[in-house]
């Protein structure tokens, strides 16, 4: 099964399950909590068994410097989806500061195995397609968690094919050498966040799932809204004059 045809496929199911009335929890932001602590259960059960081990391993044999570099390479790549979705969101100043980052460290960086952009202040910014729906008034939707995809809402579950296609990798040719780019990147991916565990250890001992998922929402509406999300207050702005 393509990479694709598995979005596509993980989408219609985020749809299926809203529009057949999966709804277990008369929580608003999270609908469909039953389906989704038993879809983050199997995502953990598989990621304890297969991609934390992987990652550990890599993490043990791989040089520091060096997988800074894997790491630095891959999100020189992620730039040019970034700048798409800047130009998409009309971020005209932010899509020139980043496409100077992308040129630099592509040349200056050695195909961005050496950030120096970011060593000369130009840092990097997040920006996708769930992002540039939300900015173009698209509601979040329903918290789903995918199939090892994870956390996601409706709105950032079709938001995943716009950054397939904007995704570099998606046009190496051959699908041995583009898998091995897409396997590298996961298990890098996976091995940043081995430090971060402890911390989601510690603050979410009650509740993991419910951690995570306020965590996510919380974190998607403050990139949507570039650091500046509403708050209940902004709601009666326009009766305070």
């Amino acid at each position: 099964m393509s990479t694709l045809s598995s979005v596509f496929k993980l989408g219609f199911l985020a749809t299926v399950l809203l529009l057949t009335g999966c709804a277990t929890s008369n929580n608003p932001k999270d609908p469909l909590e039953g389906y989704n602590r038993a879809m983050y259960k199997f995502n953990d059960t598989v990621d304890k068994a297969i991609l934390k081990p992987v990652a550990k391993g890599y993490d043990t044999v791989m040089p520091a410097p060096l997988s800074q570099g894997v790491s630095n390479f891959f999100s020189n790549l992620n730039d040019i989806t970034v700048i798409i979705n800047d130009l998409l969101q009309f971020k005209f100043k932010q899509a020139a500061n980043d496409t100077g980052r992308f040129v630099l460290n592509t040349t200056v960086g050695v195909a961005g195995i050496f950030d120096v952009a970011s060593l000369s202040g130009n840092y990097k910014n997040n920006e996708d397609f769930g992002q540039t729906l939300g900015a173009w008034g698209v509601e979040p939707g329903a918290y789903i968690v995918l199939p090892f995809f994870g956390p996601r809402t409706v709105r950032d579950s079709f938001g995943l094919v716009g950054d397939y296609y904007t995704d570099p990798v998606t046009y190496v040719e051959g699908p041995g050498a583009r898998n091995a780019f897409r396997g590298v990147r996961i298990v890098d991916n996976r091995a940043n966040l081995l430090k971060a565990e402890k911390v989601l250890d510690e603050a979410a001992a009650s509740d993991e799932y419910s951690y995570v998922r306020d965590a996510y929402l919380q974190h998607r509406e403050y990139l949507v809204h570039d650091g500046h999300p509403p708050t209940s207050d902004d709601d009666f702005d326009l009766f305070d004059e």
